[in-house]
């Protein structure tokens, strides 16, 4: 290679390397601690740890305190990020390339895909996510929700933020427990809490189990501008993760890598 010749793009070095594909490839598929990683990749946790940290340095991978245990982080990859890298990646390759935008489900031979949002008040988070996949994919999949200790009503922040955000009313909606979809099929169960992570119950061997960890906005915020701003924020990040949710639904069980 001569000097003046350009070097790859910094997603490409990032990811070329083994491990950080591997370390990338677990994470677009859920949040996972340090230690759940070291399990899935095979490698010493001071391996996985330096590679996690070039990652986060690169700005594919996040990091979040677990609200189960703050003692404990998780691991996030950014999908939105890694889209405008590939993107870049592409078109130092060629103009041309780009990627088409996520579509609806497509119907498959054993009948619409369904997913369930599991949180625990079942509130807030878990309301939202199915409300805006149920709006983004037009019906075409079975969404449901439920809490390990649902609340008596939805929030009224995230009542509000659909509306004004999305034209979607879930006003008459109300919390319920996980124990009332027992025994229901789902092709996901996707936690949207690290408490109710440890809680869900076995849902058999078919659903895919995924981890988004998201805080609680109505955690530590006060009524206001202030708790609405942290609602604005939640709907916006689960939105974005739904959106990438989407291609997987057009997928049989068999063929979504493990």
């Amino acid at each position: 290679m001569r000097a003046s010749d350009p070097a790859a793009p910094a997603f490409v070095q990032l990811a070329a390397h083994p491990l950080r594909w591997k370390l990338l490839t677990e994470l677009a598929a859920s949040d996972y601690r340090v230690r759940e990683l070291v399990e899935r990749v095979g490698q010493p946790q001071n391996l996985v740890s330096y590679h996690l940290r070039l990652l986060r340095g690169g700005g594919l991978v996040t990091a979040r305190r677990s609200s189960f245990d703050a003692r404990d982080s998780y691991y996030h990859l950014d999908l939105q990020q890694c889209a405008h890298a590939l993107a870049h990646a592409g078109s130092a390759l060629h103009p041309a390339l780009g990627f088409a935008p996520a579509s609806l489900p497509s119907p498959r031979p054993e009948g619409r895909p369904a997913v369930l949002f599991a949180c625990t008040g079942n509130s807030a988070r878990s309301p939202i996510a199915e409300a805006l996949l149920r709006h983004r994919t037009d019906g075409q999949v079975e969404v449901a929700s439920a809490g390990s200790h649902p609340k008596l009503r939805i929030h009224s922040d995230a009542v509000q933020v659909l509306r004004e955000q999305h034209g979607i009313d879930i006003s008459g909606q109300r919390p319920r427990h996980l124990d009332t979809v027992l025994g229901r099929r789902f092709d996901y169960v996707i936690s949207l809490c690290d408490k109710v992570r440890e809680v869900c119950p076995d849902f058999g061997d078919l659903p895919r189990l995924v981890h988004w960890s998201i805080p609680d906005p109505a955690a530590a915020t006060s009524t206001g501008p202030v708790g609405h701003s942290a609602f604005v924020r939640t709907a916006a990040e689960i939105d974005t993760r739904i959106r990438y949710l989407m291609p997987l639904l057009t997928l049989t069980p068999q063929e979504v890598q493990p």
